[in-house]
């Protein structure tokens, strides 16, 4: 399920939005939102890599034989292999070598924070990989802008992280803990809007209520089709740091967000409420008369030449699709002279 502030934030931007193909491409987001929450389905195809933030107070005793990391990957395990609801793995082991699928999504990242108290404080993301890709970082000198910088890298990362959605930013610490502060911050709910009501009150403040306006104003989009909404809040966490340093880390959330939270205080376990199906707007997408429809089992090269930028088309038929390591593979193949498994003709 989206939160249901994510939800609402995409409706407002929606219903906001002047230009047609980013409007399109919300109602979309939406739309489908609400029929995966209906048929109780992933949201996106990458059910991405387990991040969890886990708050532990320093009186929990705990009647376990297994470590607090074990535990968690367990749990991470039980999901995302239950026969009810299978949700795609995937975690490689050996990055840089072999790449073997763990096959139940594991590791999780886990990161723990120890504080007065009783109780267990669990976030937990399920953080999708492309979004993840486009994070960037810098060491900035103490005289440089945040704002600058985050201006100057945002086109960069292009619509590779599937906007609309958040940008967490990290400031200060040493170059580990500006990353981290990036990451944590996009657990935070969408509340830019209260914010802006009543108006900053620290320097955070004052560049999420900057970066909010000045990121938007850049025109990307939704999915990069343009329009007025790229982002749907900015969360900036800083932290205290080195006089010779100001470390900056940007991590972005794509559309696909999802996370939940929960407290463990040895009653008994924790248990999750789904948002109601009313919480979704009603949302009808018509294509229009304006669309090229395109049956890929026909298609020829001659056709494409008439298509023109910013068409919307419907495809049907049969699509073979792949990702950087299948095109390495094949071109590793062509260059061997040896034939392909299936035809790239047609």
């Amino acid at each position: 399920y989206h939160p249901v502030d994510f939800i609402q934030a995409v409706h407002q931007a929606y219903e906001r939005e002047e230009n047609k193909a980013a409007k399109d491409a919300m109602a979309q987001i939406l739309i489908n939102s609400r029929m995966c929450a209906m048929g109780h389905r992933p949201i996106c195809q990458d059910t991405g890599i387990v991040t969890v933030f886990v708050t532990v107070g320093m009186d929990v005793q705990w009647d376990a034989q297994m470590s607090l990391t074990d535990m968690v990957n367990e749990g991470v395990r039980r999901a995302y292999m239950n026969p009810d609801n299978v949700l795609r793995a995937s975690i490689l082991a050996d990055p840089d070598g072999a790449r073997k699928n763990t096959g139940d999504n594991t590791p999780a990242i886990i990161h723990y924070n120890i504080v007065p108290g009783n109780t267990v404080d669990v976030h937990v993301a399920a953080k999708g990989g492309g979004s993840e890709a486009k994070t960037k970082f810098a060491m900035l000198n103490p005289s440089d802008s945040v704002v600058d910088w985050v201006l100057k890298v945002v086109p960069k990362m292009g619509a590779g992280w599937c906007p609309p959605g958040m940008l967490g930013i990290g400031i200060g610490g040493t170059a580990e803990k500006a990353m981290l502060l990036a990451k944590e911050a996009l657990l935070e709910p969408v509340d830019i809007q209260e914010l802006q009501a009543r108006g900053a009150s620290n320097r955070a403040e004052e560049l999420r209520i900057e970066l909010y306006d000045k990121v938007n104003r850049l025109g990307i989009g939704a999915q990069g089709l343009g329009g007025l909404t790229t982002v749907l809040d900015v969360k900036v966490k800083d932290y205290p740091t080195h006089a010779a340093n100001k470390a900056v880390a940007i991590i972005p959330n794509c559309a696909a967000t999802r996370h939940a939270h929960f407290e463990l205080d040895g009653s008994g376990p924790a248990f999750q409420t789904p948002p109601s199906i009313e919480d979704w707007p009603e949302i009808t997408w018509e294509t229009g008369d304006d669309v090229r429809r395109v049956n890929l089992d026909t298609l020829t090269p001659d056709d494409v030449q008439d298509w023109k930028t910013g068409e919307t088309i419907l495809l049907s038929g049969k699509m073979l699709t792949g990702r950087d390591a299948a095109h390495k593979k094949m071109t590793d193949m062509l260059a061997k002279g040896e034939e392909l498994p299936v035809s790239m003709k047609g």
